[in-house]
């Protein structure tokens, strides 16, 4: 399960951050979630509370935003968002799409203390 290898990074990246900003607290992290991420949002959920026990994170609020797919259309040149992995253009149905957004994880929104 590699959510919580994902949820490991996420909490260096936070305590990093607090660091540098001469905090004690992580009170909220946002993170946005790629619907072709890979990632498993109940699963990164359960490994964020598991595992923010005795760190900086410990009562921190854990927000997840999913993130449509963007694509743009090499056919008609327009961009679309899609909620579902439908590799075509909701506009002219062609299939020769670019994949702009929801691949990937990234840590949003960090309320230190």
């Amino acid at each position: 399960m590699h959510e919580y290898s994902i949820v490991q990074s996420l909490l260096d990246s936070c305590e990093d951050n607090a660091r540098e900003n001469n905090s004690t607290k992580v009170l909220k992290v946002v993170v946005k979630i790629g619907i072709m991420s890979g990632v498993e949002p109940s699963l990164l959920q359960t490994a964020f509370d598991t595992f923010k026990e005795k760190t900086i994170c410990e009562e921190a609020e854990f927000i997840i935003n999913m993130q449509d797919i963007v694509i743009k259309c090499n056919n008609c040149q327009k961009e679309s968002t899609i909620g579902k992995l439908d590799y075509c253009c909701p506009i002219c149905k062609g299939v020769d799409i670019k994949i702009i957004d929801g691949e990937d994880m990234y840590l949003m929104q960090l309320e230190l203390n």
